[in-house]
């Protein structure tokens, strides 16, 4: 068996958090270095919170995700706040000055209601004026075509904190409208199956991703396709938002 455990540490091992290096990390640390008080809604490991402690963040950091092997791996640190439960669930009336969505956790809000009611809760936890600030791949892109086990690309080999060496890769199991259904493959270096995670990510163009946030309350006030901060055009891959709580 893999556990839930090592599955969060193996998620560590895939997403390293670090600005120096990752172009998205880069983007957003800034950012959340720069608010008094930080939302980190779907933190996973609590990796990104983590690393803006250690970079001398003095202000208040709280990290939102309903995983609860995660937040136990993200619970090592004692100096931020973690709170089990999802995004629709952010506390109101909080008066974050940033919320974030990093590692496309955003396409994981799949229905019409899930996301309404989760924009919903973000918007009333920040401050008046506060930002929201997260990523989704641009559908035109069709990312998900690359997730195959036949795709050298997508085959990634990790050791792990024990020295266990693994394999791990994607494969796509259905496209239905704009969710795409998939599961990761988490194996030894030969093959043999250890355990399959089941996904599913929804893909909004930036017509129907305004639409949702202009609902909630929230006033665009940037949008990228890169992480170098380019205009969203035909052969942008993310759609990269800033918006402020109306």
């Amino acid at each position: 068996m893999f556990s839930d455990a090592e599955v969060a540490a193996l998620y560590d091992l895939l997403n390293p958090w670090d600005p120096d290096r990752r172009p998205g990390d880069r983007f957003y640390f800034p950012l959340i270095m720069a608010a008094d008080s930080v939302l980190d809604v779907g933190c996973g490991t609590g990796a990104m919170l983590h690393v803006a402690r250690d970079h001398g963040h003095r202000g208040r950091l709280v990290g939102l995700d309903p995983d609860r092997a995660a937040l136990d791996r993200a619970r090592r640190r004692g100096d931020i706040e973690w709170v089990e439960g999802t995004a629709a669930e952010a506390s109101s009336g909080t008066g974050f000055d940033l919320a974030v969505m990093t590692g496309h956790a955003f396409q994981n809000l799949l229905t019409d209601d899930e996301l309404r009611t989760s924009l919903a809760a973000i918007h009333a936890a920040l401050r008046p004026d506060g930002c929201f600030a997260f990523e989704t791949r641009h559908p035109q892109a069709r990312a998900w075509e690359g997730w195959t086990s036949a795709n050298p690309e997508d085959i990634a080999d990790v050791v792990t904190e024990s020295g266990r060496h693994l394999r791990y890769w994607h494969d796509v199991d259905s496209v239905t409208g704009d969710v795409v259904a998939f599961h990761g493959t988490v194996a030894e270096p030969d093959g043999t199956v250890l355990r399959e995670l089941h996904d599913s990510l929804r893909f909004l163009d930036v017509e129907a991703l305004g639409g949702f946030l202009t609902e909630a309350g929230f006033a665009i006030e940037a949008q990228y396709g890169d992480w170098e901060g380019g205009p969203i055009d035909a052969a942008s891959r993310e759609i990269i938002t800033l918006a402020r709580r109306g």
